[in-house]
């Protein structure tokens, strides 16, 4: 399969993408600035999803079978901060996780209902459905939106071939969280975890790469936890 995956150059997606490419596939990654491997795009500047897109279409020969939408950001803003800051931290979540990740679903429907299908998967949060932090308002608001475009994808174009699917992680451990985990933090946080531990990168990969290649078509518009138990439903 061809696919593409935002956010490529670490953490959740860095994974996806080395499993990905492991198990035979033909993936463009992209990270912000891009390498010589990953395609290069700004996901806060508007034009930036279409850039990807057909980057992404030139690196693999005309044809995109599965999206994976697994760039974001988490940045705290104070629910007490002054308005610009506020506003200016509300834009820029919600561009970057929410909005470039419409843009990008949007060029993908439309290829793939030309092509008579393919596969969308959206790296959402468990913040989605419980929320997160007081800092956090902004980012929880943007993770529950994707949820909710996802299963409106799924509903719309299921007859056109057109499967859609939300991953829901937790707490992840990677090279950004495990100085936090090793210190105070960590016992806070595995104190929530039923499971004991929090998942691993490669645990989320492992679910990234079924929905976007394996899982049967009936289970379109579904959201995967891998969260521990950490928060149920």
């Amino acid at each position: 399969m061809n696919i593409l995956i935002t956010g490529a150059s670490r953490g959740i997606g860095g994974a996806a993408y080395s499993l990905l490419k492991a198990r035979g596939h033909l993936v463009a990654g992209h990270s912000t600035r891009g390498t010589d491997e990953l395609l290069a795009g700004d996901l806060a500047d508007p034009e930036a999803p279409r850039h990807v897109w057909y980057a992404a279409l030139e690196r693999l020969g005309g044809q995109v079978d599965a999206l994976v939408n697994n760039a974001g950001v988490y940045e705290a803003v104070a629910d007490d901060a002054g308005d610009d800051e506020w506003h200016g931290q509300w834009t820029r979540t919600m561009t970057i996780n929410l909005q470039a990740t419409a843009d990008l679903c949007r060029l993908a429907v439309g290829h793939f209902r030309a092509r008579g299908g393919g596969r969308i998967v959206n790296v959402s949060s468990r913040a989605g459905y419980r929320g997160d932090s007081p800092q956090h308002w902004h980012y929880a608001a943007s993770k529950a939106g994707m949820i909710g475009m996802t299963k409106t994808i799924a509903r719309a174009y299921a007859l056109d071939g057109v499967l859609a699917f939300a991953v829901a992680p937790g707490f992840t451990i990677s090279d950004m969280t495990e100085e936090y985990l090793t210190g105070r933090g960590g016992a806070q946080i595995l104190a929530d975890i039923p499971l004991g531990r929090v998942a691993s990168t490669d645990e989320v990969a492992e679910v990234i790469r079924w929905l976007a290649t394996e899982a049967p078509a009936s289970a379109t518009g579904s959201v995967v936890d891998v969260n521990g138990a950490s928060y149920v439903r």
